[in-house]
């Protein structure tokens, strides 16, 4: 499966706040292999979880978005 670009930039802005997968899912409140799923692409984030991931990494919702939008 190809990987999208909005899966990219989620593993991008976790590796940017120096976090392993497993440290962002500890943060979070989910496991390894789920950060693991949505960083290949293979599960896609609601609003909700997107926004509590870019708190987790320091990235404002706003400041992820203009990110995608230039990717």
């Amino acid at each position: 499966m190809k990987k999208s670009r909005l899966a990219a930039l989620l593993r991008q802005v976790r590796l940017d706040a120096n976090l392993t997968q497993s440290q962002l899912a500890e943060k979070i409140g989910q496991t390894q292999s789920y950060v693991s799923k949505y960083e290949n692409g293979e599960q896609r984030l609601d609003l909700i979880e997107l926004e509590t991931v870019c708190k987790a990494v320091g990235v404002s919702l706003t400041d992820f978005v203009e990110k995608y939008l230039e990717s």
